[in-house]
C-alpha cells in the first residue's frame, strides 16, 4: 500500500517517517520532527555510520526520486577525480617537461642554498654597508662639536649677515600670504639650480646643504641665527663624506634648537596646509637625543581647572605623547581627591603607536571636578614607576605633571619616594592664564633634577612638551665619549621622499665651558643622523636563487620587522615609526614566537617549522614546511633570517655558452614567434642596467628585445644568472609545445588555455589568442596560483576573483576561466627542486555542463537521461534534479568554483557564504573548513568625513569680553604666543584636535592607516566521505561532502533549501575595518622585546640649578594691546621671540 502524502509537520503515529510530494517530482524525503533536531539526538545522528544513515534518506514506501546514497556520491566524485588527473596528464605535460629538463640537462647546473652560509654572507655585507654610515656618522659628529667650540657668539647678529638656502623660502615666495612675504625677509637667502637624482628621487644640489626651520620658530631670532652661523661649516664635511663613500643618502644635522640642516640641498616638500614639521619630534632624532624612558604623566582634573585650560591640558598631553618612541613606557592618570588611570591601562605599557592612540582617547574624555590633591596624583606616580612586575625601559624614570597651579608642595612625598637619591626627574607644567603662585611648581621641579614650563596657549605647547628631552640629555653629554654610540633606529618614512628607510643617529654635545676652570657644558646640540634606504638594503640579498616561497627578513630589538616580504605599508604618518611586529607580518605561531625571541637575544639559530602562510592575494590558507636560520648582524641592533622552503633548497642555474643556442631559444621570445608558439610574457626583472622598466609587459618586452640586440646576455652591465635562465626557459617552454600543445585540440577538452610558468621568469601561454583574456602577474615569484601550487602537491585550482561589491562576472565569449595548476617536481639524482608550473583554463561554462554529468547517472554525455515515473525508484543526480539538488564544488578557501545551477554560474569565485550562507555554515561547523583570523596593520582606509561642515570656522580664537577685561590675560603672554596662538588656530580645524595628516602629510595623502580584520578559511581535520543533516525543523536539508583526491575541491551535494525561515548567521570572509585587538588585553601579556643596550640617566657631576624660572619676559601692557589688535585685524608685526632659559644659555 503506497504511502499517502501530507504536508511536513504533520502528526503521524508510529515511528514510520512519511514524504510530501514534489510538484511534477513525485514524493521528497521529509525531516523527523522527532529526529535529530538539538541536543543529544543531533550529535548522534551525526555521529552514525554512513550505512546506517541510508536508511534515513529515503523513506519507506517512497517512490520516485531520493536523496543519492552515499556511495553513488563517491562514485560521481571518483569520475570527477579522474576527469581532472585525464585532462592534467594530456595537456598539463608535467612528465614531458620533467623529460625535457632531462633532455637539456647539459644546458644547467644544480646550485645549492646553504642557508647557514647564505644568512652569515648576508648580514655581513650588511653590516659592512652600514658601518661605512657610521664612520661618516662619527666624522659629523666630531666636526660639529669642534665647529660649535670654535664658534663665538654674536648677541648683534642680524639676519642679513647670514647667507643659507632656506628650503621652504620657493614655496613661501610663491605662497603671498606666507610670513616672510608679509613682512618682507631680510635673510640673504641663496637660490639654487637642481637636477634630478633617481637615488634621491628629488632633485637636488651637491654644492650646498639646505635648512629648514619649523613654521612657529621665528628664524630671525639671535639664537637661530648663530646656529645658522656655525652649523654652515659642515657644508664642506657632508661634501667630503659623499666624495669618499658616494652611495650616501640624505645626511643631516638636528638642532635642538630645531634648526635642520641637510645635504644635498633640495626644496621642502611643503604640504597642503602650514607646514608643522620640527626635527625633534621626528622618530630618529628622539632616540637619537636621549636614553629610553619610564615617564608617567599626571594631569590636575580638579574644580579649578577652567574648560580652557582643560582643553590645553588635553592637548599637551598628546603632544608630550608624541615626543615618546618604542623603546620608552609610559602611563597617563588624572587625579583630584584621588588619582585614577585615564585608560584601562593599569601600569606602565609601551609607547607603540596603538597603545599612544588608546592613551590619546581616553584623555578627552577626562572632566575637571572635586579639589585639588597633589599628593594622590604623585603617590600613583611613584608606585607606577616603582612597580618591578612588568616589563619597562629600566633607564630614566620621571613624572611629568599637567597643572593649573597649587600650594602643596607634597615634600613628604618627595622624602619618602625620591630623596635623597632623586632616581625620578619631575617635570612640572603650569597651564592656563592664571595668576597663581607657581613657587610650588618650580620647587617640586628644582629639587627632583627636573624643569618648570609654562604653557599660558596653544602656542606654547609643542616647544614646551619637547623641551624635557636637553634635560634627560645632560648625563649622556657629561658621559662623554662612552654616550658616543650609534644607534640605528625603527623604519619610518623619509620626509623628503626617499621612502622607507632607517636612520643611524649620533647626539652632538656642547663642548663649551662657562669659563676658565668651570664645569663643562651639559647641553646637548642635537642629533646627526644619516639615512639607509631599504631598497639598499634589499638589494644585498638574494633576488630569485631562494625561489617564489623563500625570502629574507631583519628585526630589530622590539620584533619590529627591518626586512619582510610582507612589510608593505599602504599609508605612512611623519610623525610615526612603520612598525609591524614580525608575528603580524606573519600568522603568529609557537615556533615563531621562539624564532623572534631568539633572534632578538642576538643569538644564531635553525628551526624547520610545520607553519600556516596565507596566499599573497590573502584569500588562502596552506600549511606548509619552512626552514628558518637566524644570525645577529653585528654592530647593530639587527638580526637576519632566512626562510627556505625544502624544495628550494636547490635551484637551477643556466649555463648557456653556446650563443648559437642562445640566439635559437631568444627568438621565441620575439612577437613573430608567439602565432605558433604561444605568448611569452617576461617577469619585469632587472636584467640589465639601462633596461628601462615598464608596468606593460608587451612594452617592457619591447624594450628587452631592444636592449639584446646592442648587448649579449654575457655582458658586464647585465645579471647574467637572470638573462641565461630566462632564455634557458625560454627554449624549455617552447620544447613543451613542440612536444604537447600544439597537436592537441583545446576545444575537445573545452579549455581555454594551457600555460607554463617558470623560475626563471617565463610565462607561456597557448594559443596567443588566450593571453588577450589572461590577468595573472607575469613576475610567477608574484603570482599567486605559482606560488600556491609549490607549496601544494596535486592540482590546484583558482577560480577568478570576485568581490561580494562587484558585478557577477559577464559569461561573453568564452572568456571566463578557471585556472588548475601543479608544480613540476624534479629529481636530478638525490637532489629534488620544482623549477616550473604548469596548467590549463577550464571554460566555465563549459565544465559547468560537464560537471553536472560527471555528477549524474549518465555514464557521458551523449547517453539520454534516466527516466524515473511512479512506480519506479530512482536516486536524484546533479544534472535531472538540478531543480531540486544542489551540487558544486568548492575550493580550499570556501570559494565557488563550479555548479550544477545555472544561475550560480556569474557567482563563481565568490566566497560560498554568499551563495548559500546555510550550507556554509555547516561545512564549517562540521570541520570541513577552519577559520583563521589575523590582523592588517598596514591598510589604507578613506578618510572620514568632517562632522561639522555646515559650522562656521573655529579655527581662529576670538577673546571673549571677560579675556579683554582681564589683566592676568594680557600680562601673561607675549607677542610671539599670540602670533603662535593665531598660526595654530589656523592650522588646527578646531584648537585642540590637530589632524597631522593634513597639516604635514604631502597633497597627495587622500587616505589614512588603519586596522583591517582578514578571514581566511582552509580544510579542517575531515577527509573522508561525510553525510549530515543541516537541523532546522521542517526546513531541514541532507547534505553529502567529499574531499577530491589531489586536488584543493570540495565536492558537495546537499538538496536546495525548502524555505528560507532557518537562515543562520552568514560566515564572513571579506575584510573588514577594525579596532584590532583590544589593546587592554594584550598589554596584559606584552610580547618578547629588549630596549636599547646603553642607558644614560645619571651623572654625578650633573647641575640641576637650571631647571626653569618661569617667563622672563614682562611686556608693557600699551605694547601688547597694539599688538593683540593688530594680530586680529590681520596686520602682523614683526614678532620677538620670547626665548627661555634654555635657548639663552646655548651660547654659552
Amino acid at each position: 500500500m503506497a504511502v499517502p502524502a501530507r504536508t511536513c509537520g504533520a502528526s503521524w503515529p508510529g515511528p514510520v517517517r512519511t514524504v510530501r510530494p514534489w510538484p511534477g517530482r513525485g514524493p521528497r524525503p521529509c525531516p523527523d520532527p522527532r529526529g535529530p533536531a538539538s541536543g543529544p539526538a543531533r550529535l548522534l545522528f551525526l555521529l552514525l555510520p554512513p550505512l546506517l544513515l541510508l536508511p534515513l534518506l529515503t523513506a519507506p514506501g517512497a517512490s520516485a526520486y531520493s536523496f543519492p546514497q552515499q556511495h553513488t556520491m563517491q562514485h560521481w566524485a571518483r569520475r570527477l577525480e579522474q576527469e581532472i588527473d585525464g585532462v592534467m596528464r594530456i595537456f598539463g605535460g608535467v612528465q614531458q617537461l620533467r623529460e625535457i629538463y632531462k633532455d637539456n640537462r647539459n644546458l644547467f647546473e644544480v646550485q645549492e642554498n646553504e642557508p647557514q652560509k647564505l644568512v652569515e654572507k648576508v648580514a655581513g655585507d650588511i653590516e659592512s654597508l652600514l658601518d661605512r654610515k657610521v664612520q661618516a656618522l662619527k666624522r659629523l659628529a666630531d666636526a660639529a662639536e669642534n665647529f660649535q667650540k670654535a664658534h663665538r657668539w654674536q648677541d648683534n647678529i642680524k639676519e642679513e649677515d647670514i647667507m643659507y638656502y632656506d628650503a621652504k623660502a620657493d614655496a613661501e615666495l610663491d605662497d603671498p600670504e606666507s610670513e616672510d612675504m608679509e613682512r618682507g625677509s631680510k635673510t640673504s637667502a641663496l637660490r639654487l639650480d637642481f637636477i634630478e637624482d633617481p637615488n634621491f628621487k628629488n632633485k637636488v644640489n651637491y654644492s650646498y646643504t639646505a635648512v629648514q626651520i619649523p613654521t612657529d620658530i621665528y628664524k630671525g631670532s639671535t639664537v637661530i641665527l648663530n646656529e645658522l652661523n656655525w652649523t654652515e661649516a659642515l657644508e664642506n664635511v657632508f661634501i667630503e663624506n659623499r666624495r669618499q663613500d658616494p652611495t650616501l643618502l640624505w645626511q643631516v644635522f638636528g638642532s635642538a634648537t630645531g634648526v635642520t640642516r641637510y645635504y644635498p640641498a633640495t626644496p621642502w616638500r611643503a604640504p597642503k596646509k602650514i607646514d608643522l614639521y620640527d626635527v625633534r619630534r621626528r622618530p630618529w632624532y628622539i632616540q637619537g637625543a636621549s636614553s629610553p624612558k619610564d615617564m608617567v604623566i599626571i594631569v590636575d582634573v580638579s574644580g579649578s581647572v577652567s574648560g580652557l585650560t582643560l582643553k590645553l591640558m588635553k592637548t599637551s598631553v598628546c603632544e608630550m605623547l608624541d615626543t615618546l618612541s618604542d623603546d620608552d613606557y609610559v602611563n597617563v592618570a588624572s587625579f583630584n581627591e584621588k588619582a585614577q588611570p585615564v585608560s584601562c591601562f593599569t601600569h606602565l605599557v609601551q609607547a607603540n603607536v596603538r597603545n599612544k592612540k588608546v592613551f590619546k582617547e581616553a584623555v578627552q574624555g577626562m572632566v575637571a571636578k572635586g579639589t585639588t590633591g597633589y599628593k594622590a596624583g604623585f603617590e600613583y606616580a611613584f608606585d607606577q614607576l616603582q612597580n618591578s612586575n612588568i616589563t619597562r625601559a629600566n633607564c630614566n624614570k620621571m613624572i611629568m605633571m599637567f597643572t593649573d597651579g597649587g600650594e602643596d608642595r607634597v615634600q613628604d612625598v618627595f622624602e619618602k619616594y625620591n630623596w635623597p637619591n632623586r632616581t625620578v626627574r619631575v617635570f612640572t607644567f603650569s597651564v592656563g592664564q592664571h595668576n597663581y603662585d607657581v613657587t610650588p611648581l618650580q620647587w617640586m621641579a628644582c629639587t627632583n633634577k627636573g624643569y618648570y614650563f609654562e604653557i599660558p596657549s596653544i602656542g606654547a605647547i609643542r616647544i614646551n612638551t619637547q623641551e624635557y628631552l636637553d634635560v634627560l640629555g645632560r648625563p649622556m653629554v657629561l658621559a662623554g665619549k662612552d654616550a658616543k654610540q650609534v644607534q640605528w633606529t625603527n623604519v619610518y618614512e623619509d620626509a623628503l621622499g626617499l621612502g622607507l628607510v632607517v636612520t643611524g643617529t649620533l647626539p652632538v654635545f656642547n663642548l663649551t665651558q662657562d669659563g676658565p676652570g668651570e664645569k663643562k657644558n651639559q647641553l646637548i646640540l642635537g642629533v646627526m643622523g644619516i639615512d639607509v634606504a631599504l631598497n639598499d638594503i634589499k638589494r644585498l640579498t638574494p633576488n630569485y636563487t631562494l625561489g617564489a616561497n623563500g625570502y629574507v627578513f631583519a628585526i630589530d630589538l622590539n620584533g619590529y620587522v627591518l626586512l619582510h616580504p610582507n612589510l608593505k605599508p599602504q599609508t605612512t604618518n611623519f610623525r610615526e615609526p612603520v612598525t609591524l611586529d614580525f608575528l603580524d607580518a606573519e600568522l603568529e605561531d609557537e615556533n615563531k614566537e621562539e624564532i623572534r625571541r631568539s633572534m632578538i637575544d642576538g643569538d644564531k639559530g635553525h628551526k624547520q617549522i610545520r607553519t600556516l602562510v596565507k596566499s599573497l592575494d590573502e584569500r588562502y590558507i596552506d600549511e606548509v614546511i619552512r626552514n628558518y636560520t637566524w644570525v645577529p648582524i653585528r654592530s647593530t641592533n639587527y638580526s637576519l633570517g632566512l626562510v627556505l622552503p625544502p624544495y628550494s633548497t636547490y635551484y637551477l642555474q643556466a649555463n648557456l655558452s653556446d650563443q648559437i643556442l642562445q640566439v635559437k631559444y631568444f627568438e621565441f621570445l620575439l612577437p613573430s614567434s608567439f602565432e605558433s608558439e604561444g605568448h611569452v610574457f617576461i617577469a619585469p626583472r632587472e636584467y640589465c642596467k639601462d633596461l628601462n622598466a615598464s608596468d606593460n609587459n608587451t612594452e617592457f618586452l619591447k624594450n628587452f628585445i631592444e636592449l639584446m640586440e646592442k648587448v649579449t646576455p654575457d655582458s658586464k652591465q647585465c645579471n647574467n644568472f637572470l638573462l641565461h635562465n630566462l632564455i634557458l626557459d625560454t627554449g624549455i617552454t617552447q620544447q613543451l609545445v613542440e612536444r604537447v600543445w600544439r597537436d592537441q585540440d583545446l576545444n575537445t577538452y573545452s579549455l581555454l588555455a594551457v600555460f607554463a610558468a617558470t623560475d626563471g621568469g617565463i610565462t607561456r601561454v597557448f594559443p596567443n589568442k588566450a593571453a588577450e583574456d589572461w590577468t595573472e602577474n607575469p613576475e610567477p615569484f608574484n603570482a599567486s596560483f605559482y606560488r600556491r601550487s609549490l607549496d601544494n602537491h596535486g592540482y590546484i585550482f583558482k577560480p577568478p576573483h570576485q568581490d561580494s561589491l562587484l558585478r557577477p562576472l559577464e559569461l561573453e565569449n568564452d572568456t571566463v576561466g578557471v585556472l588548475v595548476s601543479t608544480a613540476v617536481e624534479l629529481s636530478l639524482g638525490r637532489r629534488t627542486l620544482r623549477p616550473a608550473v604548469v596548467g590549463v583554463k577550464l571554460d566555465l561554462e563549459a565544465w559547468a555542463e560537464k560537471f553536472k554529468v560527471l555528477a549524474s547517472n549518465r555514464t557521458h554525455q551523449d547517453q539520454p537521461q534516466k527516466q524515473c515515473g511512479p512506480s519506479s525508484h530512482c536516486e536524484m543526480d546533479c544534472e535531472v534534479n538540478n531543480e531540486d539538488l544542489l551540487c558544486v564544488l568548492i575550493d580550499d578557501g570556501g570559494f565557488l568554483v563550479l555548479s550544477n545551477q545555472n544561475h550560480q554560474w556569474d557567482q563563481v569565485g565568490r566566497f560560498f557564504s554568499e551563495v548559500d550562507a546555510n550550507l556554509m555554515l555547516a561545512l564549517y561547523n562540521n570541520s570541513f573548513y577552519t577559520r583563521k583570523e589575523s590582523y592588517d596593520y598596514q591598510a589604507a582606509c578613506a578618510p572620514q568625513p568632517p562632522g561639522n561642515l555646515g559650522a562656521a570656522p573655529r579655527g581662529v580664537f576670538v577673546p571673549t569680553i571677560a579675556d579683554f577685561l582681564n589683566l592676568a590675560w594680557w600680562t601673561s603672554a607675549a607677542a610671539w604666543s599670540l602670533f603662535q596662538q593665531l598660526l595654530y588656530g589656523l592650522i588646527y580645524h578646531s584648537w585642540f584636535q590637530a589632524d597631522p595628516a593634513e597639516a604635514e602629510g604631502s597633497p597627495e595623502t587622500r587616505e589614512s592607516s588603519c586596522v583591517m580584520k582578514q578571514t581566511q578559511y582552509y580544510f579542517g581535520s575531515v577527509n573522508a566521505s561525510y553525510n549530515a543533516i543541516i537541523d532546522c525543523g521542517n526546513c531541514s536539508r541532507l547534505f553529502h561532502a567529499q574531499r577530491l583526491t589531489n586536488t584543493n575541491l570540495l565536492f558537495v551535494v546537499a538538496e536546495k533549501p525548502l524555505c528560507s525561515q532557518c537562515e543562520a548567521g552568514r560566515l564572513l570572509q571579506k575584510e573588514t575595518h577594525s579596532d584590532g585587538p583590544e589593546q587592554c588585553e594584550l598589554v596584559q601579556r606584552p610580547r618578547y622585546r629588549r630596549g636599547p643596550h646603553i642607558c644614560f640617566d645619571y651623572n654625578a657631576t650633573e647641575d640641576t640649578s637650571d631647571c626653569g624660572r618661569g617667563a622672563s619676559f614682562p611686556p608693557s601692557l600699551g605694547v601688547l594691546v597694539s599688538l593683540q589688535l593688530l594680530l586680529l585685524l590681520g596686520l602682523p608685526p614683526r614678532p620677538q621671540p620670547q626665548v627661555h632659559s634654555f635657548a639663552a644659555s646655548r651660547h654659552l
